[in-house]
């Protein structure tokens, strides 16, 4: 199960970068958009994930699970949906005004 969830926050890493480095804006706020679902999942294993155990105290209960991950996750859910939609109404923007969706502005053929 650990190899498994490597490989994913790998995969989602690896394709976060590559599109992050891409030239079009598109592909960037996708790249963003697996970057921080690989950290997500990055924080999930880091916290352990049990099952069938509780979460709130209560007596004669020995082993709890840790909720802070489940609220780091969450948190981090809200505000990634937030830099998404920022990012794209940025980019929208930026391709009304500059006529393409180059993350630098200018075509690939411009030499300016």
């Amino acid at each position: 199960m650990e190899i498994i969830l490597s490989l994913i926050i790998a995969v989602l890493t690896g394709t976060g970068i590559y599109l992050t480095l891409r030239a079009r804006t598109y592909p960037v706020v996708l790249g963003l958009t697996m970057l921080a679902y690989a950290v997500n999942l990055f924080l999930f294993a880091m916290g352990r994930l049990n099952i069938n155990m509780a979460a709130i105290l209560q007596e004669g209960v020995e082993h709890y699970s840790d909720p802070l991950p489940q609220a780091l996750v969450l948190t981090a859910i809200v505000i990634s949906f937030g830099m998404t939609a920022f990012v794209i109404v940025l980019s929208l923007k930026a391709k009304g005004e500059l006529g393409n969706d180059h993350v630098d502005g200018k075509e690939s053929g411009d030499k300016k």
